[in-house]
Formats: C-alpha cells, sequence, structure tokens
C-alpha cells in the first residue's frame, strides 16, 4: 500500500477544525447584513486591534491594497521612492506602484532573510519616502535597525506584516512598531478567510481616519469623494470568519513554534540550513536552505511530501519590477524549500518528513 501524499499545506484542514463555527458566523451575517462594512467588520477590526496592542486597525480588500492604502495615508505617492525587499511576495511592489510610488529594492540579511538595514541605508536617495520592511516567512524584520534608518532621514516606516500575524519583535508586536503596519487575510495565512482580505494598523489616527476614507472612494460623510481612493473593503462574511478563527492564533502559533523546535532537533545532523528559533518568529513558512534544492525537492515528491517554494526568483529578477544586483536574494532564492509547517498537516506526520530528509543522501 502506498503511504499517504503530505502536501505542502490545505488550508481547508484548518478551516475544517471550526466548520460549525464557520457556518452560524455566516449564517448570521446573511441573516441580518448589512453586506458591506457594517457592524461584524467593525467588531473585528476592534478585536484585531486589541489582539496586535494596536490603536488603529481598518479592514480592506487584500494586503496588497493594505500596502497601497496605507503609503496613501501616510502621504506617499507620485514619484516617491520606497526601499523594500526583493525576497517578497508580488503584493509588495504592485501596493507600491499603484499608489503611484517607485520600488527600489534592498537586499537582505543572509541569516534572517529579511531586509538588510544597511542595503536599505545605501538606497536612500532625496526622493525615497518610505521604508516597508517584510517580516518574511513569520520572522520579524530588524525593526529597531530599520526604524533608526528611517528616523535619521525623516522617512515613513511601514511593515508588511502579511505572514506575520502574531509575531513579536524586540520593540514589541508585530503590526504595532511602524508608522503604519499591513496585513493579508488570503487562506493560507496564520490568519486566514475564505477568500482575500487585508487590514492597516497603525497608532495614528489621522491615518486611520484617512485610510477609511480611501478604502470607500475617498468619500466624506456626505458621500461625497474628498480625493480619489479605491473601493477596498474587508467583506463582511471574511470578517465573520477571521472573529471565528482569531481566539484561536495563538494557540495555533505556538504549534508552529514547536514543531520548527522539532525541525531543528530532527535536522541537527543534516547539511540544512533552519531558519533561527529565537526571533518570535510564528513560522509562517518554515523555509530552510539546501544547496542542492531541486535533488531535495525531488526526493522528497518521491516519497509522496511536498514542498513550496517561497520565492524561486526575486522580484528584481521579473520584468515588471525596477531592475537590482541583489546577491544575497539571489543566493537564497536559488536555495531555499518550505518544508510543511501547517500544524493540521505536519504533527501527525512529522516523523516521516523528517526521516526521508534525514535519509537523503549529501555528497
Amino acid at each position: 500500500m502506498s503511504e499517504t501524499r503530505i502536501p505542502a499545506g490545505d488550508p481547508a484542514l484548518h478551516f475544517a477544525e471550526h466548520t460549525a463555527a464557520i457556518q452560524a458566523a455566516l449564517h448570521a451575517v446573511l441573516a441580518s447584513g448589512p453586506f458591506i462594512l457594517g457592524p461584524v467588520v467593525e467588531s473585528f477590526e476592534q478585536e484585531f486591534a486589541d489582539f496586535l496592542g494596536a490603536r488603529h486597525c481598518v479592514g480592506v480588500a487584500n494586503g496588497t491594497d493594505a500596502i497601497t492604502l496605507a503609503l496613501m495615508g501616510l502621504g506617499i505617492g507620485a514619484a516617491d521612492e520606497v526601499i523594500c525587499p526583493a525576497m517578497t511576495a508580488h503584493g509588495t511592489a504592485v501596493g507600491i506602484m499603484r499608489a503611484g510610488a517607485i520600488p527600489v529594492f534592498a537586499d537582505v540579511d543572509r541569516r534572517t532573510r529579511c531586509l538588510d538595514p544597511a542595503s536599505a541605508a545605501d538606497r536612500v536617495t532625496a526622493r525615497t519616502a518610505a521604508i516597508v520592511g517584510v517580516h518574511l516567512h513569520g520572522a520579524p524584520a530588524p525593526m529597531e535597525e530599520l526604524r533608526r534608518v528611517a528616523s535619521r532621514r525623516h522617512l515613513a516606516l511601514v511593515e508588511d506584516a502579511a505572514q506575520a500575524h502574531g509575531a513579536r519583535s524586540p520593540l514589541g508586536n508585530v503590526g504595532t512598531i511602524g508608522d503604519a503596519a499591513t496585513f493579508s487575510f488570503y487562506p493560507t495565512k496564520n490568519l486566514g478567510c475564505l477568500g482575500d482580505g487585508g487590514a492597516v494598523t497603525t497608532a495614528r489616527a489621522d491615518v486611520a481616519e484617512k485610510i477609511r476614507r480611501l478604502r470607500a472612494y475617498g468619500w466624506n460623510a456626505a458621500r461625497v469623494s474628498v480625493e480619489a481612493g479605491l473601493n477596498s473593503r474587508l467583506d463582511p462574511l471574511q470578517a465573520a470568519v477571521l472573529r471565528v478563527l482569531l481566539p484561536s492564533l495563538d494557540r495555533d502559533n505556538a504549534r508552529r513554534r514547536h514543531l520548527a523546535t522539532r525541525y531543528h532537533a530532527a535536522l541537527a545532523e543534516t547539511p540544512l540550513i533552519l531558519p533561527d528559533l529565537g526571533t518570535g518568529s510564528v513560522f509562517h513558512q518554515f523555509a530552510v536552505l539546501a544547496e542542492d534544492r531541486d535533488s531535495v525537492r525531488a526526493w522528497l515528491r518521491a516519497a509522496g511530501i511536498g514542498t513550496e517554494v517561497h520565492y524561486p526568483v526575486g522580484l528584481h529578477r521579473m520584468p515588471a519590477f525596477p531592475a537590482a544586483e541583489l546577491p544575497v536574494t539571489d543566493h537564497l532564492a536559488e536555495r531555499l524549500i518550505s518544508l510543511p509547517i501547517q500544524p493540521e498537516i505536519a504533527e501527525p506526520h512529522f516523523e516521516r518528513i523528517a526521516a526521508r530528509l534525514r535519509e537523503y543522501a549529501w555528497a
């Protein structure tokens, strides 16, 4: 009998643990409405802000829009330069460009895989308006150093926390450190919904007020567009799902941290370079570095074990974005493999995954 295939990830398995509560929450919205914004969205915004320790949370349609709206809310736009890493999801750069700004890619640190503050500082020009620090794979970016760079040059600092719900840095909870922070609730995230969703958090009341206006065409209270905005509102059905899942986020993140600890113990004698444990990460991904990545992935695939690559090529190598020379980003992009870390998958199959990796014959 062949072994059960182990997927790299499957959000449906996570949602299945909460089926009854999700169905009840969706039914409540369907029974009472409203279907655009309204009290369910407002409740989630407050609950998520409380969870993070943020002063303001504004629900938006997705994580890409969250980047755009955060920058617009901070007054950043046409011809401004925004420094960010190229080792990130497309939405980081697309969000910057949709705000009218220009992404300027800096390199990442080989160990943390997050934006290298020295590389970011080297790219500051007279046109630079902001730095976007991406908390890659759930690990906090070096916010203390990035904030020092931003403060020295009077730049806005934005956290791209799309992969880091519940992570913590030495400066505090991710999502409470920069001038604004952005989240995605894509289904695969540690806190995900049944479609697209996003949010912006900020300590500044003026920025939150502006983003609330911009997410709905730039309307004021009289529905007069006082500035050009977007149509980017968190759906109440998705907010209802997020309210069900938020109370278990800390528990689920703890399960991911425990799995990361087990990987470190089980793979200590292999040549794989594993992500740091002591970073406050919530391990959205567990990405290991292998010099012979394709062979390792093929070995695991033959054993029925799925993996992913986040990300196989940096944004600076894609024709849609500005080119740059980023040797560390290129090095990591060619070698990182994301192993199963979703608890519903990795917990029951951990020993099999670890055993197959230990059996791989490194030359």
